[in-house]
């Protein structure tokens, strides 16, 4: 099959969240898989210089009403191979900003008229259009629109793949989600439980009554990890690698860590977070379950930048507790990577979690994970007192501090038993969160979008 791939962000060339990372992991598998696939994305700033590396250059004109205007196209290397179609135009992109400006709305929209011209003008002609979130939703809606009087449309079907359901755009009297839901041959989240959560009134965000209408055509397929990024055998980021057959050596990385943060030794855990400080995140019971968590000897190391007010707590009680919690007030790739190999329990105590990939991250780094049972978080985590065999982590249910600081105990009391805590990492590092599985999901949801079509698909 040929798989167009339509994304506002994808790494190397763009990266603000967990969407750049999807779009830079799933197409070399697909593409591992024996399919065609590309990926189109608008040419920010931070993709000019592989746009003006690029060999192969063209253009494409974007018909708007009162007037035309003229994209240039150029293909760059991806992940893996896969060619990556950057889209510039010298009014709507090329910009610093992936979001956040005042014309976003138009912004996307056009992005999406450019993708309807490249596919009509050029040869290379996909069989299946992959949108993503509600910046390309508005192409599901342009194939069923146009297919009518368009041989080449017609040919196609189209999959959405919703992130997260709350960001929806900048303009609640245009929601493009909305169309794209209603509109795509088939609807994918990101993992098996958001698919079912979004389904209710909680869960919903407004459109739950709109996506039981479409109930049939969703699934939940878990993100994946790129085990070729994230792999502490060969990461440079951190100071000693190692991998399951040498689990000893990670010790080296929390000694480095504390020792970077001047942070003091001690005989309790040192828990951690990677993450946006945003009420969706759940912080702020993690700062009202601090006092437990400081009475068990544990230390706290928070990464991330966000609501003001979460940045103020944290540095106001960074200085009450110099010697047990830890501020990193930005976004800092390495630095991350260190956090994750060094320290003890990796925290993520969200108030909901379409999939989540901060859990998976920690297991491959021998950190053990400790979240509430939502979305991705509870499909991931496999609490260790309920299955102590097979356990990897620690869960709880209620979103309150009270459930937060009884896992914590739980935690903190397993890693005072060194035995019981090696099979916790052990058992982290040996499951396979890596995206082949995934791949393949993708791929039966495609052949089953083209066939609601009436399309045969060429497996």
């Amino acid at each position: 099959m040929k798989i167009l791939f339509a994304s506002a962000e994808v790494d190397p060339f763009s990266k603000v969240g967990g969407l750049a990372d999807v779009a830079a992991a799933l197409p070399p598998r697909l593409l591992e898989l024996g399919h065609d696939v590309r990926v189109v994305t608008p040419c920010h700033k931070s993709a000019m210089q592989a746009f003006k590396d690029a060999r192969h250059r063209r253009g494409v004109t974007v018909p708007l009403p009162g007037r035309d205007r003229h994209v240039e196209i150029a293909t760059a290397e991806g992940v893996g191979g896969v060619p990556v179609d950057l889209l510039l135009d010298d009014h709507y992109f090329g910009r610093e900003a992936v979001y956040g400006e005042a014309d976003d709305l138009l912004r996307y929209q056009f992005f999406c008229r450019t993708i309807i011209q490249m596919i009509t003008k050029e040869d290379w002609v996909p069989d299946i259009l992959h949108v993503n979130d509600w910046h390309t939703a508005p192409l599901a809606f342009a194939l069923r629109n146009l297919a009518w009087g368009n041989p080449v449309l017609r040919g196609m079907a189209s999959i959405l793949t919703i992130h997260n359901l709350r960001y929806r755009g900048p303009d609640e009297l245009n929601d493009y989600l909305s169309q794209a839901i209603y509109y795509s041959d088939r609807i994918t989240t990101v993992s098996p439980t958001y698919a079912q959560e979004i389904l209710t009134t909680e869960g919903g965000e407004g459109l739950d009554s709109l996506l039981r209408l479409r109930s049939d055509a969703l699934v939940g397929i878990l993100n994946g990890l790129n085990y070729d990024v994230y792999n502490p055998r060969t990461d440079p980021h951190i100071p000693v690698q190692f991998d399951l057959s040498c689990l000893e050596e990670r010790r080296g990385n929390r000694e480095a860590l504390l020792h970077e943060l001047d942070l003091p030794a001690g005989d309790g855990p040192v828990c951690s977070m990677v993450t946006r400080l945003t009420e969706q995140k759940g912080v702020e019971i993690v700062l009202q379950a601090l006092p437990e968590m400081l009475a068990a000897r544990a230390q706290l190391v928070v990464l991330g930048t966000g609501d003001q007010w979460l940045e103020e707590e944290l540095a106001r009680l960074q200085m009450a507790h110099p010697d047990s919690v830890r501020l990193l007030a930005k976004f800092d790739e390495a630095l991350a990577r260190r956090i994750y190999a060094g320290s003890d329990i990796f925290l993520m105590p969200s108030r909901y979690e379409p999939c989540g990939l901060g859990q998976l991250i920690a297991m491959r780094y021998g950190a053990v994970p400790l979240g509430r049972r939502t979305g991705g978080i509870g499909d991931t985590i496999i609490d260790a007192d309920e299955h102590p065999e097979t356990g990897t982590g620690f869960l709880f249910d209620q979103f309150s501090a009270f459930a937060l600081a009884g896992a914590v105990d739980r935690a903190v009391r397993a890693f005072r038993q060194p035995d019981h805590w090696l099979k916790l990492q052990q058992n982290g590092m040996a499951r396979d969160y890596s995206w082949r599985a995934s791949a393949t999901q993708y791929i039966d949801v495609y052949i089953q979008a083209l066939r609601a079509r009436g399309i045969v698909p060429l497996e």
